[in-house]
């Protein structure tokens, strides 16, 4: 892990050190979407499914549950969410199915972490507005999805048929985790979608309140 990367590790840890033991209770009033992107990954029979960023393990627990013929991986850059995820996943007796690695979202090596070089599935819930490379990322991510394979998205939308006075609270308050919503998110996926091949499908969820998105590959000919 290189210097720029350790040192967003610290940053998260210093955020999450604390928080990452009510975590769960308190973003379910207000992480909204990350159920039904859990719903909507259909991974294939024995399918590889990754969630990049995957904090307290909450959501590869859901996942690994939704889909039981599925082989959940997960990584995230904090040392402490990952701790948190370990103990999540084990108190699931999950821990034959799931895997957890520390890693930098903005260049990851899967056969180094995981020992496979593609995934089926691969879901970012909440993340891209915390990473600061978050379309590194992306493209980070589209480099081991396998053909037929499709990356998930929910995040923080702009609140544009919200009150103008609720998004200038809910993005002060957001602010103070580093939390930093990406305005340009869907440009930036339709831009990779044709560098790539990949189609997208882009949904404002709740009038804007979050953002969901699906870039799928093709398979294999």
């Amino acid at each position: 892990m290189g210097p720029v990367a350790a040192s967003t590790a610290d940053h998260m840890d210093a955020i999450y050190r604390t928080q990452r033991h009510i975590y769960d209770l308190t973003r379910k009033y207000y992480l909204l979407g990350r159920d039904r992107l859990i719903a909507g990954l259909r991974p294939p029979p024995k399918g590889a499914v990754l969630e990049v960023g995957c904090g307290t393990g909450r959501n590869l627990v859901s996942a690994a549950r939704a889909w039981p013929q599925a082989r959940l991986h997960g990584f995230d850059i904090s040392r402490a969410m990952l701790e948190t995820a370990t103990v999540a996943v084990r108190r699931a007796g999950l821990a034959h199915r799931v895997r957890l690695a520390q890693g930098d979202a903005t260049g990851f090596d899967p056969r180094a972490m995981f020992g496979r070089k593609d995934f089926d599935r691969i879901f970012f819930s909440y993340t891209l507005s915390m990473i600061p490379g978050w379309r590194e990322a992306i493209s980070a991510s589209i480099d081991v999805l396998a053909p037929g394979g499709a990356i998930h998205i929910v995040d923080f939308g702009q609140q544009e048929r919200l009150p103008r006075w609720w998004r200038a609270m809910l993005f002060a308050w957001l602010g103070r985790f580093s939390v930093r919503p990406r305005a340009d998110l869907r440009s930036i996926l339709a831009m990779l979608a044709e560098d790539h091949g990949l189609t997208l499908d882009f949904k404002p969820l709740y009038r804007g309140y979050a953002w969901s998105a699906v870039l799928r590959r093709p398979k294999a000919r």
